[in-house]
């Protein structure tokens, strides 16, 4: 059962601070509206290989809107539901790290809370709620506050009962405007629940018809909270949307941008959000060196309080990413990590001047703060956290200078543009990210050929295939299937389960080296090239790539080669070649002489 904790606080003449702003939220839903509070899941969705990192609030809940709760779960019969959860956006559909740093409200990482509603109330408790939040409970004016509704569009109704029920909530007409889709439809991603939705925005000045400047992207008129009406689901792959068994409410509040409206700071980095991360970078630099100041665009001279701002948000990006399991790679959302790292480095050391080293000092500052209170993740993953930020910087500041020196001598030599295999040069040889390439070029008056540089990656790419493509061929006599992201998202949709492996011992003696599970999935590479997903296959007719509920057999990984062995299967033989692990499913590529297979 879900219960409500039915906490109470007593806040009169209290600073809002990040913690009293998140914890008067959450108690609002739990103990006036009845909401169960289930915590934040991991920034990093390891079993959700449509997304990079947890960018809503709504992640976790995707199986009760797609209707596949699996019973017993957690999940099952949760009808409300309040949290803060730990987002990221950067990389992927939602990136907001080309902003961060360069004004006062993007971030990398932030906390998103939220309400939600499974097959329980709709849209007017929500804005009823929402209303009643915002002006009782934190006291914003309401005179402030615009709302927004969907227009319609795409042959989709304009959402004109969220309009009403907002002028029936006391908004005065001028303030209740219509949004196009951009705005006013959320979307997950590519795939997945979407709906039509409503937003509040707040005019941080006052006294004056703000309604122009609504989602114009003005620094003073602030989108806040986004109330979504989830009532679709949408196809990655033919791009249509179908209903939803039960309608649902999603909520999103940005913390961050509350707790500055409610402390009436212009920026969010001016809250306790950010400001002890400030102390404690400015604390690493040399002696005599000037605090942060808030200073923006032509006023930052230096870009001195831009790489301020850089900085706080990436250490707080990356301590969350790494202590909920994330690993800094070459690869995915590992490639993301390592690309806001290397930012952070650079801003730190050429800009504020810091030593090499300082950005793992940051850690412990974040640990300490409020922040470890509300996630002791972030205190009992410390030391793992520090270490691989360590290691990452050492191998960094290796190619730092030398990165920086090779970009200023072609920017010299150019026409005002980076070509693309200088851009090329620096990302492959020297391990600068293009973003970054193209952020010092920016700030140098230069710009980077970006289409160049993309084909020089094409064909790097073009080589890089080809050769797997030869050793594989060779390995395994062409039978050469992998999948990507489109493949074992579609599985997941499906309701495939991931492959349960059985456990590698310390001694190889002592490995599971036999077993039995079920064909879920299959897969060829058909005579164009293209990989298919198959029901059967007559084993005459080369390779097919086996995906099983259940397997003994190890895949390739972190440089240990693969098992080898065999799969029985209705009594026919088939040859294990390769076996690759892909977002959770346990590809095995086999041959076979004759006999057939199909999904059981």
């Amino acid at each position: 059962t879900h219960k409500a904790r039915h906490l109470t606080r007593r806040f009169s003449g209290e600073a809002w601070t990040v913690s009293r702003t998140r914890t008067a939220f959450t108690d609002y839903f739990e103990s006036k509206r009845e909401h169960s509070f289930v915590k934040s899941s991991p920034v990093v969705p390891l079993s959700d290989p449509t997304l990079l990192f947890a960018n809503a609030g709504m992640n976790q809940f995707k199986p009760i809107f797609l209707g596949q709760v699996e019973p017993g779960t957690s999940l099952e019969g949760l009808t409300r539901a309040t949290n803060s959860q730990k987002c990221i956006r950067a990389g992927g559909k939602h990136n907001d790290l080309e902003d961060v740093g360069l004004d006062t409200y993007h971030h990398t990482f932030f906390e998103m809370m939220g309400s939600w509603s499974f097959g329980d109330y709709f849209k007017a408790e929500a804005i009823q709620w929402a209303t009643e939040l915002m002006c009782d409970v934190y006291g914003l004016d309401k005179e402030r506050l615009y709302a927004t509704y969907f227009e319609g569009g795409d042959g989709l109704e304009p959402d004109l009962e969220a309009k009403q029920l907002w002028l029936d909530a006391g908004f005065a007409p001028e303030r209740v405007l219509p949004g196009n889709k951009a705005d006013n439809f959320w979307e997950m991603g590519d795939s997945g629940p979407c709906g039509p939705c409503t937003e509040l925005h707040y005019d941080c000045i006052g006294g004056r018809d703000a309604a122009p400047l609504v989602n114009m992207d003005d620094a003073s008129v602030i989108e806040i909270w986004n109330l979504v009406f989830i009532q679709f689901n949408r196809d990655g792959r033919t791009g249509e949307l179908s209903s939803l068994p039960a309608k649902h409410v999603d909520t999103g509040l940005g913390l961050e941008r509350l707790v500055a409206i409610l402390n009436e700071k212009p920026s969010n980095y001016d809250t306790d959000a950010f400001q002890f991360l400030f102390d404690a970078t400015h604390q690493l630099l040399p002696e005599g060196s000037a605090p942060y100041q808030g200073k923006l665009g032509d006023e930052d001279v230096g870009l001195r309080d831009t790489a301020y701002r850089a900085v706080a948000d990436h250490i707080r990006c990356l301590c969350f990413a790494i202590a909920d399991g994330a690993v800094v790679s070459n690869e995915g959302r590992g490639y993301v990590l390592r690309r806001i790292l290397r930012r952070a480095v650079r801003y730190g050391v050429q800009t504020l001047g810091a030593q090499p080293g300082f950005f793992s000092k940051l850690a412990p500052a974040l640990a300490a703060s409020p922040y470890g209170d509300a996630y002791p993740e972030l205190r009992n993953e410390l030391d793992r956290v520090v270490s691989v930020l360590q290691e990452e910087e050492a191998t960094f500041e290796k190619t730092l200078e030398r990165g920086l020196r090779y970009l200023d001598e072609e920017l010299a030599k150019s026409d005002g543009t980076l070509s693309g295999e200088a851009a090329f040069f620096l990302y492959d040889s020297l391990g600068f990210p293009v973003d970054l390439t193209e952020l010092v070029a920016r700030e140098k008056g230069y710009g980077v050929d970006v289409n160049g540089f993309e084909k020089e990656m094409q064909t790097q790419v073009e080589r890089s295939r080809a050769d797997r493509q030869a050793k594989a061929a060779a390995a395994l006599g062409s039978a050469t299937i992998e999948l990507g992201a489109a493949e074992t998202a579609a599985l997941l949709a499906s309701g495939v389960s991931q492959t349960t492996q059985s456990a590698v011992a310390d001694a190889v003696k002592d490995d599971a080296v036999s077993g039995s599970g079920v064909v879920q999935a299959l897969f060829i590479v058909d005579e164009s090239g293209a990989l298919q997903r198959v029901e059967a296959r007559d084993l005459s007719d080369g390779p097919v790539g086996v995906v099983l509920d259940e397997s003994p057999f190890y895949a390739e990984a972190g440089g240990q080669k693969n098992d080898v062995g065999v799969i029985e299967v209705d009594g026919v033989s088939l040859e294990v070649r390769d076996v690759q692990a892909y977002a959770g499913y346990v590809l095995h590529t086999c041959v076979a002489t004759e006999g057939s297979i199909r999904v059981s």
